[in-house]
């Protein structure tokens, strides 16, 4: 059994090999400082430049680097997913490796996780040095988190949290839900999450990797996630709901046209509403197969290990 450490700091990075040097040494300096037994876990996202070689470089260095490198690129969420599989620390931290997150933020953000009880800490960049391109739209997409979530943070794509170990070893990461990573965990019990405002810094090597698809697939991702944390164990909820709705319009628009024809002697084929009715009795029951598959699956796919246990009593 690995020993536990008192941090883990996950970094996930794309061609970062100018910055990794000196964002290791301000982990260590800080670590140090503040005696906290810890391992950086590297996680190397399919850099096509020498960021890997750097990591090896800095591990003669630094013993208590930890990592892995992709084959291609998968994505930020895939390296967190592999960096929380990997973590022993107490408390988790993650950070980006462009030097914009600051490390000695660590402490305090870990004193809100022991001592005030907090399962997560996000980091919130109130001050912001990114371009106006990327700004206005993570304002709108928080907003949109903050009211489809119930989760009052301000910045829910801040690359600088602290976890309580428990949260990262129960939730799976993926798509692009590095973002909504507090719902995940609101979803799976952990509803103590707080908020710390953070040093941001200016990008000192290379350029952002923010792009207009990185923006779709999260909304896309905010959709699937809302979806699942409302209606992934129950989809019938859903799709029986809005079935049984479009069954029951369907079958009573017949019955109208139905007495219509004997009160009024009107033809049945001759008017729009009978052929709507007839799409919404159809749709209607698909909708409601669809739901009833789902729970079929669900049901079959459920594993008692996937419930997280926060006490128990045995014999």
């Amino acid at each position: 059994m690995k020993q536990q450490l008192d941090i883990s700091v996950v970094v996930p990075f794309y061609n970062e090999e100018e910055s990794l040097p000196e964002l290791v040494e301000w982990i260590d300096r800080v670590a140090r400082t503040n005696n906290l037994s810890y391992e950086i876990i590297m996680i190397d996202d399919g850099s096509s430049d020498n960021s890997w070689r750097v990591v090896e470089e800095l591990k003669a260095k630094y013993s208590t680097i930890r990592g892995i490198s992709f084959m291609r690129n998968y994505g930020k969420s895939a390296a967190l997913y592999c960096g929380f599989e990997m973590a022993c620390g107490e408390v988790v931290f993650t950070m980006d490796a462009d030097l914009q997150d600051s490390p000695d933020e660590i402490p305090e953000m870990r004193r809100m996780i022991l001592e005030e009880g907090y399962d997560l800490v996000s980091g919130w960049k109130r001050k912001r040095y990114d371009p106006i391109g990327k700004r206005w739209p993570s304002k709108f997409f928080n907003f949109t988190a903050r009211l489809m979530s119930g989760i009052k943070l301000h910045d829910f794509n801040c690359g600088l949290k602290a976890y309580r170990r428990k949260v990262v070893k129960a939730i799976e990461v993926y798509g692009e839900m590095h973002r909504y990573i507090p719902i995940l965990a609101k979803h799976a019990g952990f509803k103590r999450i707080g908020e710390k405002v953070v040093e941001h810094h200016e990008r000192k090597y290379g350029k952002s990797k923010f792009g207009l698809e990185r923006m779709i697939k999260g909304y896309l991702d905010l959709i699937s996630v809302s979806f699942m944390s409302y209606f992934g164990r129950s989809p019938m909820y859903l799709f029986g709901g809005l079935g049984t709705l479009m069954f029951l319009f369907g079958f009573g628009a017949v019955v109208w046209i139905i007495i219509e024809k004997f009160v009024a002697s009107r033809s049945l084929t001759n008017q729009p509403l009978f052929y709507l009715s007839l799409v919404a009795i159809l749709l209607g029951a698909m909708l409601f197969l669809a739901g009833f598959l789902g729970e079929l699956i669900n049901r079959r796919s459920t594993d008692r290990n996937k419930y997280l246990i926060d006490k128990q009593i045995d014999k």
